[in-house]
């Protein structure tokens, strides 16, 4: 069989990985899309390097866009086969899909109407709403730990990564001509202490590994501390400047965890007496999923469960599905806590409230997650002045902070400890993805001084026979 590499490879966003075995079938380990480089991001998304009608299966670790997001597109373009996944992720993937074709629709008819302003033709979006509800017949959902046979000669198995609900490390038996392999998907892996998932299981044996390597070159802060630091950050910014904290957020996941540290504080009586938004269909649409899975979440979820019915809700917490109920909160001059989509900054309700609040001093904004070197939220971390909104400059000089210990990627030795459930001695090849270069590299360095062999930083396209 052979492996090719055609997204995330020296870089985080675009997961995608074909296998074609000897048998002429044709797998692809995640289906998502590149994300944060503008028009750069749109050609290499409508040009994913293989025809997607000639794919059999995607095989998905889990629902976050840069691993999923392209699954409409594949089937737009012919794609018929199936999506094999865990529950959780097509419970997640059914409504993060059709936001994602909602923004896809929305955001061409912005550029469109610029388009036309300088006489040239309206593009395609890349994929509709209705694209994304009609892929949904496609998948698959799967148990944890249970085998999945796909054929007589291709077995899949999926193993909790604890890094967003539903995640998985896809482990895949194939058989060519009487000769096993075992090739081991990591997907992205979790943290061991995540605020609600229960943590990161080892997974079957493998002969050869890709693994992600978001991380690969830093270590996360201690829980507690981070806890403690979103706390200081609200007290100084909404108590004692008396101005809005901005929060973006990743809608699944990312929001339910900081929601969740905040309710615990209400109910410690710590969090002071403000106002907190959740401004994101797709986050609350998500929270609904998170309550569905209770049988996901951790010792310490289940805890705070004995004494609190919802550990996503508390009195002074808010809910906001409705555009005009987001748009009211530009006019709110009270201290408040506003979390909204996308983590990243480049798209989403986010984008207007930074745009609204990033040049109050008395403002600030946190970010809680990784940034990838293009982004919107890259720029603002990095200490530009300045940034572009909608074609509108705005000047920083509300606060900046982050806290990436909200992370749902493990740091180095987190992904490396994850990894010991492995015998170095029969692991043939490790292939790094899902990092930049740096970070690979680095991670790399970790690996084999810890005894790993023949680790490789695949280039994007490379191919590597097995």
């Amino acid at each position: 069989m052979k492996i090719q590499f055609l997204g995330a490879a020296r870089e985080v966003t675009g997961s995608k990985h074909l296998i074609t075995t000897k048998y002429g079938k044709k797998l692809l380990l995640d289906c998502g899309a590149f994300q944060g480089k503008g028009l750069q991001t749109d050609t290499q998304n409508r040009n994913p390097g293989i025809n997607p009608a000639d794919i059999d299966h995607i095989i998905l670790t889990h629902a976050h866009i840069d691993h999923s997001g392209l699954i409409p597109y594949f089937y737009k373009n012919g794609f018929r086969g199936s999506v094999i996944c865990t529950h959780a992720t097509r419970d997640l993937c059914a409504i993060m899909l059709s936001d994602s074709g909602f923004i896809q629709e929305h955001d061409t008819l912005w550029f469109n109407k610029k388009r036309a302003r300088q006489g040239l033709p309206p593009v395609d979006p890349l994929y509709t709403k209705n694209d994304a509800i009609n892929c949904m017949e496609l998948f698959i959902g799967v148990a944890y730990n249970r085998k999945f046979y796909i054929d007589n000669n291709i077995k899949v198995k999926f193993t909790n990564t604890g890094h967003m609900l539903g995640s998985a490390v896809v482990t895949i038996e194939i058989e060519e001509f009487g000769m096993m392999t075992r090739l081991g998907y990591t997907g992205d892996i979790g943290r061991p202490s995540h605020y609600l998932l229960r943590p990161p299981i080892a997974f079957p044996h493998c002969d050869y590994l890709i693994t992600e390597s978001t991380y690969g070159n830093r270590l996360h802060q201690d829980k507690q501390d981070t806890e403690e630091e979103l706390l200081r950050i609200v007290k100084e910014t909404c108590v004692e400047k008396k101005g809005k904290l901005i929060i973006p957020s990743f809608a699944i996941g990312r929001a339910q965890e900081i929601v969740f540290v905040l309710n615990n504080f209400y109910n410690q009586g710590r969090l002071p007496r403000i106002p907190v938004y959740v401004d994101s269909p797709l986050a609350v649409n998500a929270t609904d999923i998170f309550r569905m899975h209770l049988e996901s979440m951790n010792d310490d979820v289940q805890e705070v469960l004995e004494n609190d019915p919802d550990p996503f809700g508390f009195n002074t917490l808010h809910y906001i599905k409705n555009v005009e109920d987001s748009k009211k909160l530009n006019d709110k001059k009270e201290p408040c806590i506003i979390i909204s989509a996308s983590g990243m900054m480049e798209a989403g309700r986010i984008k207007h409230h930074l745009a609204n609040n990033i040049s109050n001093p008395n403002n600030a904004v946190l970010a809680v997650g990784y940034c990838a070197p293009s982004t919107l939220g890259a720029r603002i971390l990095r200490g530009e002045e300045e940034i572009s909104i909608f074609g509108v400059k705005h000047n920083i000089r509300a606060k900046i902070y982050s806290i990436d210990s909200f992370s749902g990627h493990g740091d180095y030795n987190e992904m490396k400890n994850y990894l010991q459930c492995q015998d170095k001695s029969k692991l043939k090849k490790v292939f790094l993805v899902h990092g930049e270069y740096a970070a690979a590299e680095a991670y790399q360095k970790v690996l084999l001084q810890d005894g790993f062999k023949n680790v490789v930083i695949p280039e994007s396209g490379e191919v590597v026979e097995l």
